[in-house]
């Protein structure tokens, strides 16, 4: 988050010293626990010209995603996969910190973040995206719209794209004539493994697990790690200057796992 930002929502000092006196006794601003989640709901085929779309509400956070699929050119260095491409944009309604305008720092990170833990897992086979090796290949966008914003936009649209990636139907393109042609049929899309990320950050010496917008803005430090389905890790990513210690990485990589999965069995219920 950029500094102006930052200082545009931090609360004030009487608001934090409450955070931390509640912190102090084991409970948060809002009464959950440490390793607790806000209501987490899941909503698929939202948008009707998608490929794929599901919406995701996380408290008071929602993000929407939607799954576009098409033919292109391979990237350099990629020629036998598939491409994969992923956006994020923060609506100016979702909050009143958000100006319109190309996205800002905060949006890319997000979307960067996002993408590491999908592309790290290899969820999408994208060796089996190819129809002429080096030259036409299945093109994925994934664009993600959060239009509401209330904290842990990283799971948030994190678990939309999965949602949306692991529901959609792709459409089946031949190559007739040296053309490409589509069918009208449509496929299930190569899953290959269901990543779930989860977030937590570091407030004093306590570590929340998705924290609203009231507690990022006290946060000293950020870490985001991503599961695949056997429960091993595939992609972690900090944020902020503020140090973990050793035994909270070993303690929150389990609980990672523990609530990764936990999420990851809503998301398999969808399709």
């Amino acid at each position: 988050m950029s500094s102006s930002k930052r200082s545009t929502i931090i609360v004030e000092q009487l608001r934090k010293q409450q955070m931390l006196e509640a912190l102090s006794r084991g409970k948060r601003l809002d009464g959950r626990n440490y390793e607790s989640y806000r209501d987490l709901k899941i909503e698929i085929g939202i948008v009707d010209k998608a490929s794929g779309s599901a919406k995701v509400t996380l408290g008071n956070t929602e993000v929407i995603a939607g799954v576009k699929v098409e033919t292109g050119e391979p990237f350099e260095g990629l020629e036998h996969k598939g491409a994969l491409i992923m956006s994020a944009e923060v609506l100016p309604t979702a909050s009143a910190h958000v100006e319109p305008g190309p996205p800002d720092e905060d949006a890319i990170e997000l979307s960067r973040v996002v993408d590491r833990g999908i592309r790290e897992s290899e969820m999408l086979d994208l060796d089996k995206l190819v129809l002429i090796p080096g030259k036409i290949v299945y093109t994925v966008f994934v664009d993600c719209s959060i239009i509401n914003s209330d904290g842990n936009l990283l799971d948030a649209t994190s678990y939309a794209v999965v949602a949306a990636l692991s529901t959609s139907k792709f459409p089946i393109f031949e190559i007739q004539d040296d053309k490409v042609v589509d069918t009208g049929k449509t496929m299930p899309p190569p899953i290959t493994t269901i990543p779930i990320s989860i977030t937590a950050v570091k407030i004093g010496e306590a570590v929340l697990l998705d924290p609203t917008t009231e507690e990022e803005a006290c946060m000293d430090a950020r870490i985001t790690m991503t599961t695949q389905s056997d429960g091993s890790i595939v992609a972690v990513q900090k944020g902020f200057t503020g140090p973990f210690t050793v035994d909270q990485i070993i303690s929150y990589s389990e609980t990672a796992r523990i609530k990764g999965e936990e999420i990851r069995s809503k998301i398999k219920e969808l399709n």
